[in-house]
C-alpha cells in the first residue's frame, strides 16, 4: 500500500487521504471530490469524511479494504468540506470508476441538485 505524503505526490479526484480534523473530531480518512485539473491551481480541496458509522443513507457510499481501508466504511457526502491540501498528510488508496459514480449520484442527492425545482 502506498502511504506517500501530499508533499511526495500530486493529489487526484477520487483519491483517499487522511486528514487531521480540528479538536473535537480526530484524523480520519476523506475522499477528494475536486475535479483533478483545478487542484493544481487551488491551496484547498473538496472533501467527503470517511467514518466507520454507516446509516445507511442515500447520501453514502460504502467503501472498505479493497479501497485501502482498514475497515468497512461509509463516504458521507452530507458533510463535504473544504480542505488545505497541505494537511492532507497521507495517502491512503483509491476509488474505480463505479464508486465514483456511485459517489457522485450520492452528492447529487445530498446537494439537492437530484431533486426537481
Amino acid at each position: 500500500m502506498d502511504r506517500r505524503t501530499s508533499m511526495d505526490r500530486l493529489i487526484q479526484r477520487g483519491e483517499i487521504w487522511s486528514y487531521e480534523f480540528k479538536p473535537p473530531d480526530k484524523r480520519r480518512p476523506v475522499l477528494v471530490l475536486s475535479r483533478s485539473s483545478a487542484i493544481a491551481l487551488l491551496n484547498t480541496v473538496i472533501v467527503a469524511p470517511i467514518t466507520s458509522t454507516i446509516h445507511g443513507s442515500i447520501s453514502e457510499v460504502v467503501v472498505g479494504i479493497d479501497q485501502g481501508l482498514k475497515n468497512t466504511s461509509a463516504i458521507n457526502l452530507d458533510n463535504i468540506q473544504t480542505v488545505e491540501k497541505s494537511k492532507l498528510v497521507q495517502f491512503i488508496g483509491s476509488l474505480d470508476t463505479g464508486l465514483m459514480k456511485k459517489v457522485c449520484n450520492a452528492l447529487s442527492v445530498a446537494t439537492g441538485c437530484s431533486e426537481k425545482p
